[in-house]
C-alpha cells in the first residue's frame, strides 16, 4: 500500500505523527483506524513502526490488516477485538497487576476484546470474563470470586448497562463502565446504555464513551499500574 521512499512525506498531508509521546507520559500513540482510508492508516502504522514505535491500531478492518501483516509479517490482527499490534511495548512475562474484563453478553465481545487487547499491549495481565449480565444474575455471582481479584474492573455491558453499577455494589476495586450499542431500537445505538451508566447511583464508577473499549483498557492499565508488580 504505497510506495516506502518516503513515510514522512507520504503522511504530512494528513497525519502528523508524534513520535514523543511515550516520552512525555509513557505511552507511545495509538492509531485509531475508523474514519481514515486504509491507506492513511497504513501509512501511520509504517511511519510509527520505523521510527522503532511499538503501535497498537485500534478499530482496523480485516482488508488494512492484510496489507499491515503482508508488509510486516510480525504483526498480529485480532480480528475481533479489530486490533493490530506491530512491535511489543511491554513483554507478556512483564505484565503486571490484573485487570478483570468483564461483559454482559456475548454481543459485547467484542468491545471487551478491545478493552483486553489494549490493556495487555501496555503491559497489564487480564482476564476476560463473558456473558455474565444481570438477565441471569447467577451467573455473576459464580464468578465474583474471580472478579474481586482484580485491581480494575472493566464492565461491558449494552442493553439497559445494569452491570457496572450491580458489580459496585460487590466489589472493592474501581469499576470503569463501557457503554456497546448492544439492544434493540430503543437503546439508541448504545445512548441508553450510555446514560444508564452515567446515572449509576452505585460510587466507583468512571464511564467512557461508547463502545470505547480502547478508553478503557488504557485508562485500567493506569491505575493497575499504579499497585506497583
Amino acid at each position: 500500500m504505497g510506495s516506502s521512499d518516503s513515510s514522512a512525506s507520504a503522511i504530512s498531508a494528513f497525519a502528523c505523527i508524534d513520535a514523543e509521546r511515550q516520552e512525555r507520559i509513557g505511552y507511545p500513540e495509538a492509531v485509531y483506524c475508523a474514519g481514515k482510508t486504509d491507506s492513511q492508516s497504513f501509512e501511520i502504522i509504517r511511519s510509527l513502526h520505523e521510527q522503532g514505535i511499538p503501535v497498537l491500531a485500534t478499530k482496523a478492518n480485516p482488508t488494512l490488516a492484510s496489507h499491515v501483516l503482508a508488509a510486516f509479517p510480525g504483526a498480529v490482527f485480532d480480528e475481533t477485538a479489530r486490533t493490530i499490534t506491530l512491535g511489543v511495548f511491554c513483554e507478556p512475562q512483564k505484565r503486571q497487576g490484573l485487570i478483570s474484563v468483564v461483559c454482559a453478553g456475548t454481543s459485547d465481545i467484542p468491545v471487551a476484546m478491545e478493552a483486553v487487547r489494549t490493556a495487555e499491549f501496555f503491559g497489564s495481565v487480564t482476564e476476560l470474563i463473558c456473558d455474565v449480565g444481570v438477565a441471569g444474575i447467577h451467573r455473576l455471582f459464580s464468578r465474583l470470586g474471580d472478579i474481586r481479584k482484580a485491581r480494575v474492573i472493566i464492565a461491558v455491558a449494552g442493553m439497559e448497562a445494569a452491570l457496572p453499577g450491580v458489580l459496585a455494589g460487590l466489589v472493592s476495586a474501581p469499576i470503569i463502565a463501557v457503554p456497546t450499542g448492544t439492544g434493540y431500537g430503543a437503546s439508541f445505538g448504545g445512548l441508553a446504555a450510555l446514560l444508564g451508566m452515567l446515572n449509576a447511583c452505585a460510587p466507583g464508577i468512571s464511564v467512557v464513551n461508547i463502545d470505547n473499549g480502547f478508553g478503557a483498557g488504557y485508562q485500567a492499565n493506569m491505575i493497575n499500574k499504579l499497585g506497583g508488580a
